[in-house]
Parts: C-alpha cells; structure tokens; sequence
C-alpha cells in the first residue's frame, strides 16, 4: 500500500532510495561481439562514413544527415564527440575492429535516476547481426548494474516501424504517442515512448544472455530461439512493428512466381468490377523487379503485400499497391503507404503520383483519404484512368 498523508488523505507514493544515480563517462563497453568506446573522430568517422554513404535511409529518422561529403560527416561526428549529453559511442565490431554504428545515453537524469538510448545509427555492417544486440545489451547493462538508474528509455518516430519493433523485441515496454513532440527537418514528429525499469532488468537480462549464448545460432548463424523481451504492441500498432519492420524487403528474381500468384488474387475484384484485365497483371515482372522497386511484405505462405515503386526527378510513383485477399483489412495497405512516404522522403522526392480505373470508386476513396487529390482524367482504349498526387 503506498504511504498515505495524514492531512489530505492523498497518496503520496512509494518511498525510495533517493540516492542519485552515476553520470554515464567516457568508458569502454566490451563484448564478445562488438565493443562500444567514446567516440571520436580522427578514430570512428573514416569507417562510418564509408559504411553510411550510399544508403541515404539510414539518416531518414535521424535529426541530422545524409551529408555531402566526407568533410562534412568528419563534423558532424566531431561534433558528437564533443557532447556530454547525448554522451556518444562508437560500436565496434571486434573482429575486424572498424567502427559499424553508433549510439548514445540522452536527457540524462542521475537525480531520479532516469537516462534514455538514443541516436542509434547501425550500418548495414551492424544491421540484424547478433552484434546489434549485444551492443544495446551492454549499454543496458552499463545502465542497470554500474550506474545504478532505475528507468531506461527509448523515444522514437511513430512512423519507424523498425525502431518500434526492435523497442518491443529488446524488452522496453510501450507506454505511449506524444502527439506533435517535436519537429525535424521540417516535419512534425509524434514520439512512441518506450522504458524498461530496473526491477525487470534481472528477467531481460537473462533473456538477452540466453539469445546472445552460441549455442543459440546453428552453422549457418541463424538463431534457433528468437529474442521479444517485451508486450506486443497495442492495436494495429503491432502491425507496424511486427509485421512491417520484420518483414519489408526488396523483391529478387527468384520472387517472380510468388509475387504473380498474389497479385492475380489481390487484383481478381478490380478485373470484375472494370471489365478490363489490370495493368499489373500484364506485366514481366522479371523486367520489373529489374527496373524499378519491388517491396514484399512476406506471409506463411508468400507476399501478403506487394508494393511497386517508380522514382521519378521530382516524385515517386506507386505503380501497384496490392494486398492478397487473406490479408485485407489487416492495415497491411496502411503500412505501405507509410512505407511510401518514407522511402520518397528518403529519395528527395516531394511528391507520390499513381494512377486507378475510374470504376475502382472504394479505390478512389481510399486514396483520398490517404491525401491524394485528383489531377485530370485520361481516356484510354478500354479504361477511363484518374491521375491522383499527394505533395509530401
């Protein structure tokens, strides 16, 4: 029972230890894996430039970034260096001993004993290695054990379906949307809190020890038992960061036939109610996958979504956006088309472009809904198409 105030009856809380916490310093984290040391520039900025410079997504959620050139990501990591808080660290994979990514302690709070993870920049070289988990194991362990605070954090994008499912499966538990939070870059940034407390530590802990162990990886490095410290997210947002964040990827070749067999089920309605065969179902989708974007999101049995991208100067255009059957009404549209906004932003691009049969009303209204407003009709031979565009 919480202590209660003899002269108002109100609860005034669970006492505590009111002894602060430590500030986080400039130490050497080490693993098995991978290593976190302060970072610095003259050091870590050759190897995470290298490494960061062609994939322009990485720096989508970032606050800064993608930069020019090297000069200018030399500064920006200088800069970092110099910082107390967010206090930074280089990740280091051990066995080749470059710098792979980057990550941080932020808002820290020794007085209540409150420090957020943040600024976390994996590159492909960390990306869905076991090394990524372990680096964010060390720094929660560096947290809990040496510095002694009692609330860990984790902020990110509502939109970052990766962030918000990689909170989720390292055990931080979900706990809201700040609306409106914040503006980066220019757009507006509703933030999904996250926080793991120091009396549930010892149970992720082990969890962690138990997935990061080699015996929990076969020959080939594939996990047997999977690592979700923490509660599925409410609502559709477990989609997102289940669904979407686990399994958005770039078609290949070897998908043409899965990728056929959904979409003539996923386009089956719109050839009845148009009278006309659709234009993704005409397609080589060998030549497709060749030529422009081609994303997956894979089911037990094959795509459940597929989404078809078209870069253009100035915009992106959706060539098909399709949903199998079994899956519809699962928000699996929805999360494409958040998809969308994030790959055009990453591109540069300021506005998405698609086209849809006139006939296809539930279609029209969908999109609509989505933002995207009517820009002219074209009459074709067989078919009435309306241009739609949404400004980003």
């Amino acid at each position: 029972m919480p202590d209660i105030e003899v002269a108002t009856g109100l609860p005034i809380g669970v006492a505590v230890d009111a002894a602060p916490a430590l500030p986080p310093q400039r130490v050497r984290l080490a693993g098995r894996l991978v290593a976190l040391e302060p970072l610095d520039a003259a050091v870590h900025a050759a190897s995470l430039y290298a490494l960061s410079q062609a994939d322009a997504a990485l720096w989508t959620y970032m606050p800064e970034g993608p930069f020019a050139d090297a000069a200018a990501f030399h500064g920006y990591v200088a800069a970092k260096a110099q910082s107390a808080d967010p206090l930074f660290f280089a990740i280091i994979e051990l066995a080749s001993g470059r710098a792979v990514g980057h990550a941080s302690f932020l808002r820290i709070d020794p007085k209540n004993r409150v420090i957020e993870v943040g600024f976390i920049l994996y590159t492909s070289a960390l990306q869905r290695t076991p090394g990524a988990t372990e680096a964010m194991y060390l720094m929660a362990a560096h947290v809990f054990e040496a510095l002694g605070y009692r609330r860990y954090e984790w902020k990110c994008n509502d939109l970052n379906a990766p962030s918000l499912r990689a909170a989720v499966r390292l055990g931080f538990i979900f706990e809201g949307i700040f609306r409106q939070a914040v503006i980066v870059k220019g757009r507006n940034r509703d933030t999904a809190w996250f926080s793991m407390l120091d009396s549930e530590w010892p149970a992720r802990k082990a969890a962690f020890e138990a997935w990061l162990a080699p015996e929990n990886f076969d020959i080939g490095g594939r996990q047997k038992q999977p690592l979700n410290g923490g509660r599925p997210l409410p609502g559709g947002r477990q989609k997102i960061a289940f669904r979407a964040g686990a399994a958005l990827r770039r078609a290949q070749s070897g998908d043409r036939a899965g990728i056929e067999a959904m979409q003539a089920r996923a386009y089956q309605r719109n050839a009845i109610v148009t009278a006309c065969v659709p234009t993704p179902l005409q397609w080589d989708y060998d030549m497709i996958i060749a030529a422009r974007e081609v994303w997956l999101l894979d089911g037990a049995a094959g795509p459940d979504a597929a989404l078809v991208l078209r870069a253009g100067e100035t915009d992106v255009a959706i060539d098909s956006i399709s949903v199998s059957p079994d899956a519809q009404g699962t928000g699996l549209g929805s999360i494409l088309m958040d998809f969308v906004h994030q790959r055009a932003r990453s591109l540069g691009r300021t506005t998405l472009r698609l086209i849809v049969n006139q006939k296809m009303a539930h279609n029209i209204a969908w999109y609509q809904r989505q933002g995207f407003v009517v820009e002219k009709l074209e009459a074709v031979v067989d078919r009435t198409i309306v241009h739609m565009a949404k400004q980003i």
